[in-house]
């Protein structure tokens, strides 16, 4: 919900996870937020940002986790990579 000054006035946001889309709950005690650095690729040097991915307790709990962060962030990647074909 928003006030008139169209600030987010909600006492609760809930998250979704990044590789399933599924809302996280505020009882899902497995869910975990991991921030990964973005990497320059031509030095190889973090550039100060990062990105956070959201993983479901459901998705950690049938072993999956580290499958769906390395999907999210080969997709990352590849999304960076043609941003800065683009840009040239």
């Amino acid at each position: 919900m928003q006030n008139e000054n169209g600030e987010n006035v909600d006492l609760y946001v809930p998250r979704k996870c990044s590789y399933t889309t599924r809302l996280i709950s505020a009882k899902d005690h497995g869910a975990v937020q991991i921030n990964v650095g973005n990497v320059d690729p031509t030095t190889g040097l973090f550039t100060g940002e990062s990105k956070a991915i959201a993983l479901a307790g459901y998705i950690r709990s049938k072993s999956q986790g580290d499958m769906a962060l390395s999907y999210l962030v080969q997709k990352s990647d590849a999304a960076m990579a043609a941003d800065a074909a683009s840009s040239d």
